[in-house]
């Protein structure tokens, strides 16, 4: 047997994606239906999709464009900015989505053994981001058990760099949630913002979900020399497979963009340029498109909720905001991995473990990948698995 070069501990030290365990289950399934992965049941709207039909064969969609994004897509997402989310100094870069998007500002104002602050559970793909990039200090703050929002007093007490401990370069958060489905009310977010800027810490707010939002709530943003904002156009416009996100960072911190774009040009070079054409013409479109179909996951939320009463009624979490549902299984269930497990085995339905976003014994389930007859199916497949797991446990 030869000797081998050895693999980067950062790589072998990040944790497994967990979505790549859960298309395993997957295809090892029969017929499962998908209650796991993020993602919309809708196509980008239709008008779009013909306009970008036209300039496949323009020869300047095979190329190269600037890395920052095509310029037109640029301005429009400068304007988007400014009207809906009041960002008035703000500069943007496009990104092969939103994860990129993170990639890039972690690798642009973070150093390998700088802390960083999340709170659980977390999305995971951040958690692995910051594995992988040598931040090997990654501060996990705790959540209100009943709202599941940060924890204020902690992060205060953690941004004081108490006991002459580091102070944290950058705290992170999604909003709303990812895998909570909790938004952040403005006034905490001015709070966590207030409270980074005179620590001398970064805030990173991930928008992925701006336009989920259910039961009169109105999404918000902050704005700051020490904030930078993310955004996608996966989950709102069903661009999933088309790849664009972008970065909303500080016009004024000089140097930031000339960083910002090292990074790129090392990564994508540009995001796909047909996906930002597609995600111009979906910007033309407007938010009420996306709005309407955000409403019907309304009745989705409420056929999942009602298949998780076997559970209890403060089982379950979250929901107000992006397509996630927190849920919380009986305690003599602590292997929520096993669980999963045995929900796609015997039941046929996929969920996600809470384990992979630091919630051990917790499940999040996505009402927004289904339209609303296989949501059906999939609760009603749910609800019998969950009466049974708490009348018989996990029966072969």
């Amino acid at each position: 047997m030869g000797s081998y070069a050895k693999l980067a501990r950062r790589a072998l030290e990040t944790d497994t994606p967990v979505m790549v365990q859960i298309q395993e289950l997957i295809r090892k399934a029969k017929n499962p239906i998908s209650l796991a992965q993020g993602v919309v049941y809708w196509q980008p709207p239709a008008q779009a999709l013909d306009k970008v039909k036209e300039i496949v064969w323009e020869p300047s969609t095979s190329r190269y464009g600037a890395d920052e994004g095509l310029p037109e897509l640029r301005h429009a997402l400068v304007e988007k900015l400014r009207q809906e989310n009041k960002l008035n100094k703000s500069s943007v870069m496009v990104t092969a989505g939103a994860n990129q998007a993170f990639v890039n500002i972690v690798l642009t104002l973070c150093d390998p053994g700088d802390s960083v602050v999340m709170f659980a559970p977390y999305y995971f793909n951040a958690y692995m981001s910051f594995q992988m990039t040598g931040i090997t200090n990654i501060l996990v703050g705790p959540t209100n058990p009943k709202t599941l929002l940060p924890e204020i007093d902690w992060l205060e007490k953690t941004l004081s760099g108490e006991g002459n401990k580091p102070i944290p370069k950058l705290v992170t958060i999604v909003n709303p949630g990812n895998p909570s489905g909790v938004y952040i009310p403005e006034l905490v977010l001015k709070r966590i913002s207030d409270l980074c800027e005179s620590a001398g810490a970064w805030l990173v707010v991930d928008n992925t979900y701006e336009y989920f939002m259910y039961d009169g709530l109105k999404h918000s943003c902050v704005e700051g020399n020490h904030i930078v904002n993310l955004f996608s156009f996966s989950k709102a416009y069903g661009m999933m497979g088309w790849r664009v996100g972008y970065i909303a960072y500080p016009t004024e911190v000089g140097g930031f963009g000339a960083q910002l774009l090292k990074v790129q040009d090392n990564i994508p070079i540009c995001a796909s340029i047909i996906g930002q054409h597609l995600a111009h013409h979906s910007l033309e479109v407007g938010p009420e498109w996306i709005r309407e179909r955000v409403q019907t996951l309304v009745k989705n939320r409420e056929l999942l909720v009602k298949a998780l009463a076997p559970l209890g009624k403060d089982a379950v979490k979250g929901g107000e905001g992006a397509l996630y549902l927190w849920v919380k299984l009986p305690n003599k269930f602590s292997d929520d991995y096993e669980v999963v497990r045995w929900l796609v085995n015997r039941h046929g339905v996929v969920v996600i473990p809470g384990s992979a976003s630091g919630g051990p014994g917790n499940i999040r389930l996505s009402f927004g990948g289904l339209n609303e007859a296989d949501c059906e199916v999939a609760a009603e497949r749910l609800r019998r698995g969950l009466e049974e797991l708490v009348r018989d446990g996990m029966v072969q």
